[in-house]
């Protein structure tokens, strides 16, 4: 019988996309080394601890479960880190993919859904981005995605393999039954690190910019929840399945809100106000960037579920009021 590969699957976004799968019926394998992921993340799917650089790992996995597609997750994915250090980045999120596309054609695999950013398009002109737009990463995180994403597009024009390359925009929220969540410590994500403030975790909530040329002069950002962004995943191997041709896709709802509208609704959902501190603007910040998702919707017959921001925040809190039950607040993080 054939087998899912999923790397990365014990990671936030991988292990939802692992439980939809799993959830219907699919049959599942992850690799994944631990690093940021957990093992109880991942939910009725065989676990292999590794790296996806370990060829001999890999190549022993597509083999023995029969694997007939891949959804590659694997990543470091801090932008400020891939700026401290480059290497790592080019390192694990290229290399290793490099590694895992010659294993996947070595072993005949001709399914390959990859998991990329829209830090590939850097800084937009008018804050809105589609498939077409140039892609100038303005990171050593984005670069690192853009040149995976070259090359699979090279290796799939040899006819070895089909894929979708899913450009993801900012993902949040967790399950909405609190069975896995994001659990990253030192999260740099906002709505994560404001409902982390919510609960006692972080002593306060920082703004980076309050003069961008926005209603609130607060950055606007396109927030799509983990449930609709797994099941684009979803999607996409429906597609490859059917015979569908390589596509390149946005996730997102093709909207945003700023910074300060997202306080507001961790606000309204803690019941508490927030401390929050203004800080000057951050060096390689867009004042707004927002996902043309009009493809995704066209080509796969993506449908979102949960595009609302009250509901996205409600289920981040939720997974956050649950860690802090099982952990001590870490006060003195700001």
């Amino acid at each position: 019988m054939n087998e899912v590969l999923v790397t990365g699957g014990a990671g936030y976004i991988g292990s939802h996309v692992v439980q939809q799968l799993v959830a219907r019926g699919e049959h599942v394998v992850v690799i994944d080394n631990l690093s940021t992921g957990f093992r109880d993340a991942v939910r009725g799917a065989e676990l292999v601890v590794g790296s996806v650089g370990d060829g001999e790992l890999v190549a022993r996995v597509l083999d023995e479960h029969h694997v007939d597609a891949v959804l590659h997750f694997a990543a470091h994915t801090v932008v400020p880190e891939s700026v401290r250090d480059p290497l790592k980045y080019y390192g694990n999120n290229t290399c290793n993919t490099e590694n895992l596309l010659a294993c996947c054609a070595g072993a005949g695999v001709d399914k390959f859904i990859f998991s990329s950013t829209a830090a590939v398009y850097g800084m937009t002109d008018s804050g809105i981005a589609d498939e077409d737009t140039p892609t100038k990463p303005i990171n050593p995180y984005g670069t690192s995605k853009l040149m995976s994403e070259t090359m699979l597009r090279d290796i799939c024009a040899t006819g070895a393999m089909r894929h979708v390359i899913l450009r993801y925009f900012n993902v949040a929220g967790c399950d909405p039954q609190g069975r896995i969540g994001h659990s990253t410590p030192q999260a740099t994500l906002l709505i994560k690190v404001a409902c982390e403030h919510a609960v006692g975790k972080r002593a306060s909530l920082s703004i980076f910019g309050t003069d961008y040329d926005t209603p609130d002069g607060t950055g606007i950002r396109d927030y799509i929840h983990v449930e609709d962004l797994a099941a684009a995943h979803l999607r996409a191997l429906d597609h490859l399945r059917d015979g569908g041709e390589s596509l390149t896709l946005n996730c997102g709802y093709g909207h945003g809100y700023s910074v300060r509208e997202v306080i507001d609704a961790v606000q309204r959902a803690g019941g508490r106000p927030l401390t929050v501190i203004e800080l000057p603007r951050r060096a390689g910040d867009t004042p707004m960037l927002i996902a043309c998702s009009d493809r995704l919707k066209q080509r796969l017959d993506w449908q979102p579920q949960y595009d609302d921001l009250d509901f996205i925040v409600r289920t981040a809190l939720l997974w956050e009021q649950q860690l802090a039950r099982k952990s001590v607040p870490l006060t003195s993080v700001a």
